[in-house]
């Protein structure tokens, strides 16, 4: 399988406190890939150093085959970026946000039937400000994918949606991953791992713990759950307790 993107001994400190360290991983065209941990683990992190937002203390990342900081421009038409956060223009509203986006792409997707796609018709002249939760999450996967994206990364999928905006959302990306879009996203819903990930990275501390199928990371915890393992196999199992 071809590489889609390649990371390589990628390690980020803040001071004296490492944020990720020494990470190596590698996505396959088509495959999609997620990148899981306890909040705080590197996962933000790590994400912004490998699409060159944030530069890395040591290591280098390849994305098709492009250097995301020396070659930015050119790597950024063929990659969809959905981020958690997102601040944008006060009033802007949903059709201008789409229409700024399209504008800097030279081959954009229908920006309108992608909006209908995510059940997002009728908000065009909604300001973004006034949307709601799950409305602003749908609306920034659509932004994402407005590129016709070879890759896209995608921070927290399905936060704020409802199960059946979630399972829509799960379908339409698994369709774009038959096509051959390569998915890198980061969820703390282990259903959702399970339905859309080949692959999983689980990250404590900024260190790689696992990396392996699905299956191999529920085989590698204790229970026989996906949830199981995550929370074992990243140090989270126990904790939720002590901080109720």
């Amino acid at each position: 399988m071809e590489n889609t993107i390649e990371i390589r001994h990628l390690s980020k400190s803040y001071g004296d406190v490492p944020a990720v360290s020494d990470l190596s991983l590698t996505v396959g065209r088509g495959e999609v890939f997620g990148l899981l941990g306890a909040n705080g683990a590197g996962k933000s992190t790590a994400i912004e150093c490998a699409l060159g937002t944030r530069k890395a203390d040591s290591g280098s990342v390849r994305i098709l085959g492009l250097d995301p900081r020396a070659q930015r421009k050119t790597l950024f038409e063929r990659v969809g970026v959905q981020f958690q956060e997102a601040h944008f223009q006060d009033k802007i509203t949903v059709e201008e946000l789409c229409e700024t986006t399209r504008s800097l792409y030279r081959e954009a997707a229908d920006g309108a039937a992608l909006l209908a796609r995510f059940g997002l018709s009728g908000k065009e002249k909604r300001p973004v400000s006034e949307l709601s939760g799950g409305q602003r999450q749908r609306l920034f996967i659509v932004l994402a994918l407005l590129p016709r994206p070879e890759v896209v990364f995608l921070d927290e999928l399905t936060t704020g949606l409802d199960a059946k905006a979630r399972r829509g959302v799960w379908k339409y990306l698994a369709g774009l991953k038959a096509e051959g879009l390569t998915v890198f996203l980061t969820s703390h819903f282990m259903d959702e791992v399970e339905a859309l990930c080949d692959r999983v990275c689980i990250l404590k501390g900024g260190r790689q713990v696992f990396c392996g199928t699905v299956a191999q990371t529920v085989a590698a915890g204790p229970g026989g759950t996906l949830e199981d393992a995550y929370l074992w196999l990243s140090g989270e199992e126990g904790t939720d307790d002590e901080s109720l």
